[in-house]
């Protein structure tokens, strides 16, 4: 090699002066013309009360703004299958990496897809299988459950010179189990759920949600196919009608002119509502489904979804669906101890695979986990295993809270996961609300000082020191300690729950106090939500509010998902004599030129489609005749314009007097969401708004035990103390709440706290604890208990 001889610094090359990523002039959502500068190749948290337009500025713009351009280089063929995007509301973005998202949006919850289909794991397995597999099946696609086994025989003709070759038979070998379809688990259908068999068809027999006999497609099919007699009661059809009616096959039919296909009522909802997930419909429809229909585990795969030549295959006595029900710990140990020098290279690809589970914190999961059953802080985590093999460098991580759900113990953990990928060369950009994740930081954003249109304004920018320093909300409250509670309250009773075995609990009994604030604690996977949710005993008038996702479009709102706008539509209605439906921007009163979008989409084919304010309406979505009608001195969509807080004054005194409205608004503002307006769009909500706004409709239910799934999630620090005078306010109401969360300062707010562990997976599942929260600081003796007492500085 040559020696260098001169000993002057090499002078800095040109390509290496770009080391920013500047934003100028952001205007998306409610930021107010933003600038900032961001470090790369440096770990940036963005921090700021729920609302204040983190994910407006690090999602909205600098993340969709490098996607879109990405998107652009792709063939017009290509961008004709993508989500068009169009360019955020900035004036200038420089220096962007490729971006790539790691969000907390829940996993496809097709029944089909598991964790190990959802990575690699899967692949690998299925090949490792065939390869060594003894008896020897086939290809990996025979261990497949997602692959049926296809046979074929007949004639077919191949034309080559003079000759014609005739072969017969075709067959591929698939892992699906015929009977469960590679689902694991077999339906079956209460028929008299389905009709009511004293009426006829004409007269309403079918009581499936959405089968009404006025003008519904499905039902005037039934009348007037020419198979059944509209008029004749079920009870008195033919067994040839019976068929026809619940089992036909499909068959095109003409109605009133048009063709159609008829078929029976079975496969017809089957494929409506069985092929969907179940927690991905309706309530009402999921309401129909658990009264009609049982799900058994398929007697033939027993669970597993593979077919019997599948399981038959062994590598050292073990099949793939063993190792596919293996906690991944276990997986991992296993494929280790695999001495086959021919399949090396997979053994060691597979192995850093499932290490990655384990060092993630998600080692007690196991491979064959249905993806829909994951939370969100499990997801977002079992997405980051792709990138940590990764070998890209140079790119720009965007991290939607990866905390959520995680033990401080995991915290930890997740902390050294993202130093990582910055030491790699990547820029991380992290929008989070626990100092544990923003004290790491290289590099502190913090927007506010408000919500929604109070925010929208960078309040402090420089280093986690300086942010401590600085007069923001989040520095004032990036140290707050809460205190252990010196006086609990006393239990009026308890809910018994004997012999819990749900997921990987051991034949747990505990008594949870009730009348109290009870908090369930310990690491993710230690049976905390199998416990609360799963171990319940029915009957126990229980009000559950879980971290699934709330299903709106963006003609959703606050207003209409909370029931809010039925009781204003119908005070505007009374008020001018007209009818309520004139008030829905979705019914009679929706503007004609946009349908009540308030905007006109225009899709441009291969370019980014545009989308542009109505202008008949002016994004009002009214109709301008529905707009003369006032209430209380307003019109219908100045009311959606409001804020909660302003809506709550409004309708809680004077004229617009509406105590139905008023009793809505009063629990919006108690679940700290007073600054959304009533008309915004629920895709534009945040997790911990979507949560809380779930939470503020739960609320009216008339139930004695509420139950929360980690309610803090999304939650900033200052919000975190109205959340803990919120559960305050429900236990003094004479309510039992029982709280599953990993933050201290609700656990230091708990009157009994529940701690399961040790660990998580098959080394969880047991109570390690029952008492106050004093207690557990001075025993110390379990993980939680540690943090605890480190957090409350005992």
């Amino acid at each position: 090699m040559a020696k260098r001889t001169d000993t002057q610094a090499p002078a800095l090359h040109v390509a290496d002066s770009h080391d920013l990523i500047r934003v100028h002039g952001a205007r998306v959502n409610n930021l107010k013309d933003v600038s900032i500068e961001i470090p790369k190749r440096r770990l940036t948290v963005f921090t700021g009360v729920s609302g204040s337009g983190k994910s407006s500025l690090v999602f909205g713009t600098i993340a969709a703004e490098s996607q879109r351009l990405i998107n652009e280089t792709y063939s017009a063929f290509v961008q004709g299958f993508m989500p068009t995007l169009a360019r955020p509301e900035v004036d200038v973005l420089e220096g962007l990496t490729t971006a790539i998202i790691v969000d907390q949006q829940r996993m496809g919850a097709d029944p089909r897809s598991t964790v190990g289909t959802a990575t690699d794991a899967n692949a690998m397995l299925r090949i490792l299988f065939s390869r060594l597999g003894l008896p020897h099946i086939g290809p990996p696609g025979a261990f497949a459950f997602n692959v049926p086994s296809v046979r074929a025989s007949g004639a077919i003709t191949v034309e080559r010179g003079n000759k014609k070759t005739v072969k017969a038979t075709f067959n591929r070998t698939g892992g699906m189990c015929p009977r469960c379809e590679g689902r694991g688990a077999v339906s079956d259908i209460d028929l008299t759920q389905l009709f009511d068999d004293s009426k006829s068809i004409a007269e309403g027999a079918i009581t499936v949600p959405g089968y009404s006999v006025d003008g519904h497609w499905t039902v005037r099919i039934f009348t007037e196919s020419g198979f059944l007699d509209p008029d004749k009661p079920i009870r008195k059809y033919t067994k040839k009608e019976m068929h026809d009616f619940l089992y036909r096959e499909p068959v095109k039919v003409k109605v009133n002119g048009i063709n159609l296909t008829y078929e029976g009522l079975v496969p017809k909802i089957q494929k409506s509502f069985l092929a969907k997930d179940r927690d991905a419909l309706q309530p009402h429809i999921r309401a129909f489904v658990d009264r009609a229909v049982t799900f058994t585990t398929c007697p033939e795969c027993d669970g597993t979804r593979l077919s019997e030549g599948a399981r038959s295959s062994r590598i050292d006595g073990t099949n793939i669906a063993d190792a596919c029900s293996m906690q991944i710990s276990d997986l991992a140990d296993w494929v280790r101890g695999l001495d086959e020098p021919s399949v090396a290279p997979l053994l060691t690809a597979l192995g850093e695979t499932l290490d990655s589970f384990v060092e993630i914190g998600l080692g007690y999961l196991s491979l064959d986990r249905p993806a829909g059953t994951l939370s969100g802080g499990e997801a977002q985590r079992v997405k980051m295993i792709r990138h940590l093999g990764s070998s890209l460098t140079d790119t720009t991580y965007v991290f939607d809270e990866p905390t959520t759900g995680l033990h401080p113990h995991d915290i930890r953990r997740m902390n050294g996961l993202l130093l990582r990928l910055r030491d790699k060369g990547n820029t991380v950009l992290v929008v989070e609300h626990k100092p544990e994740t923003i004290a790491i930081a290289d590099h502190v954003v913090d927007l506010g000082p408000g919500a929604g249109s109070a925010g929208g304004s960078v309040c402090f920018e420089g280093t986690v020191e300086g942010l401590r320093g600085g007069d923001t909300v989040t520095g004032r409250h990036l140290d707050d300690r809460a205190a252990v509670k010196e006086e609990v309250r006393e239990p009026t009773g308890t809910l018994e729950i004997r012999g819990a075995k749900a997921h990987n609990l051991r034949d747990v009994d505990v008594d949870v106090p009730l009348g109290v604030l009870v908090v369930v604690t310990g690491v993710a996977g230690s049976g905390k939500s199998s416990l609360v949710h799963g171990s319940i005993p029915p009957g126990a008038d229980v009000v559950s509010v879980d971290q699934s996702a709330i299903r709106g479009s963006r003609r959703s709102n606050p207003a209409t998902y909370t029931g809010l706008l039925d009781p204003i539509r119908k005070a505007f209605a009374k008020a001018n004599g007209v009818k309520p439906a004139l008030f829905s921007a979705n019914s009679e009163g929706a503007c004609p030129t946009c349908n009540g979008a308030g905007v006109i989409y225009t899709d441009l084919g291969m370019m980014a489609g545009v989308t542009s304010t109505c202008e008949d309406c002016e994004g009002k979505r009214f109709e301008a005749s529905v707009l003369d009608y006032h209430f209380g001195g307003r019109d219908i969509s100045e009311v959606l314009a409001m804020s909660v807080a302003e809506a709550e004054k409004f309708f809680g005194a004077g004229e617009a007097r509406t105590p139905a409205a008023h009793a809505v608004l009063r629990r919006l503002v108690d679940v700290g969401l007073g600054y959304l307006s009533l008309g915004q769009p629920l895709t534009t909500l945040s997790g911990g708004e979507r949560q809380r706004l779930k939470l503020a409709t739960h609320m009216a239910e008339k139930g004695g035990v509420y139950v929360l799934d980690e309610p803090t999630a999304g939650l900033h620090l200052a919000d975190v103390e109205q959340l803990l005078g919120l559960l305050d306010r429900l236990v003094d109401s004479g309510k039992s709440v029982i709280v599953v969360e990993h933050h201290q300062a609700v656990m230091a707010h708990a009157d009994w706290i529940i701690d399961l562990g040790p660990g998580a997976g098959h080394d969880g599942g047991r109570i390690v604890f029952e008492g106050t929260p004093a207690e557990l600081v001075a025993a110390r003796s379990t993980l939680t208990g540690e943090h605890l007492a480190e957090y409350v500085g005992a």
